[in-house]
């Protein structure tokens, strides 16, 4: 599909693809052709490598960086913490895991004392979640994708199992992880966020959301208000209006990665305050920094400062 949108109908760009696996197979062509591979839907840290994929950029902040925010948190605020993983078996699941072993530091392999995985194929992971909460773990970093940390959350709670659960960014979403899992079996788990998250009552009277629902309102009238992606989506597409205005009438492949690895201190709608984008030639990592939230059974609850690679001791994966 990717090869016919180039070569057929000859876009000039590529815009917010999704995943991590389905990105990397088409990094190194698009990279070989010059095509932008812009804001990619995917916090795998890899695409912030513009030396060698100079055509590749991401958006969101990289697993590796919210995994070391993580794992700082635990390091700080679990006593004696004895924690179990579960990941999806491939790179972001993998680099998730990395991040947040790296700032456990030298205690990392006394502290994680289970891992398992499952594959995105797998119709439950029921085993998995009895392998954990047989391993005496009291933390449970469920690092998995939407459909996986609601059926992790579920069979925690079926079984008695009560650690203080993690899960990321990217399985946050109350509407997609939270509801099917149960609001009730999800008070207390903490995630990291940079969007001003549309089920957080704080924002219930926000400029910026309300803007959006009016957007909502207009062009997808069916969609979820309570859903984290479409706020995603907006502000994502926000970015790509950004680099596009920019650009002006110089709509060239050439400029488009000009602009978009150019960008100081834009502020684009529903980022959390303080959260801007920011790009040079040797940085393709827009966004840096995070802040922890806790489920309260209704919404996210922001909590602390806000966080970044830099923050938590994060070198680069």
């Amino acid at each position: 599909m990717v090869r016919r949108l180039v070569e057929s109908d000859q876009v000039l760009l590529l815009f917010a693809n999704v995943g991590t696996a389905t990105n990397l197979a088409i990094h190194k062509y698009v990279n070989g052709k010059k095509v932008p591979h812009l804001f990619v839907s995917s916090g795998f840290s890899k695409w912030d490598d513009p030396k060698n994929f100079p055509w590749t950029m991401g958006w969101w902040p990289s697993y590796y960086i919210e995994g070391t925010i993580f794992g700082r948190y635990v390091l700080e605020n679990v006593p004696n913490p004895k924690v179990g993983v579960l990941r999806q078996n491939d790179d972001a699941g993998k680099e998730y895991l990395a991040g947040f072993m790296h700032a456990l530091g030298s205690q990392a392999k006394s502290i994680v004392i289970a891992e398992v995985t499952y594959e995105s194929t797998d119709p439950t992971i029921d085993s998995q979640i009895l392998q954990l909460a047989g391993s005496g773990a009291n933390v449970f970093f469920n690092s998995g994708t939407p459909k996986f940390i609601a059926q992790a959350i579920r069979k925690a709670r079926d079984i008695g199992w009560k650690p203080l659960q993690i899960v990321p960014s990217t399985g946050s979403s109350v509407k997609s992880a939270l509801e099917p899992a149960g609001l009730e079996n999800s008070i207390g788990i903490i995630t990291a966020q940079y969007l001003k998250d549309p089920t957080d009552p704080q924002w219930a009277n926000d400029a910026e959301v309300a803007a959006w629902r009016t957007f909502m309102d207009r062009y997808y009238p069916e969609g979820s208000k309570v859903d984290y992606f479409n706020a995603y989506s907006y502000a994502v597409a926000s970015s790509l209006v950004h680099v596009l205005k920019q650009a002006g009438d110089d709509l060239t492949r050439e400029n488009i990665m000009r602009e978009a690895s150019s960008m100081k201190d834009v502020q684009i709608p529903l980022l959390l305050p303080g959260i801007h984008l920011n790009t040079t030639a040797t940085d393709f990592a827009p966004i840096k920094q995070m802040q922890l939230a806790r489920f309260n059974g209704k919404a996210w609850e922001l909590f602390g400062p806000l966080i970044g690679g830099d923050a938590v001791g994060c070198d680069k994966a």
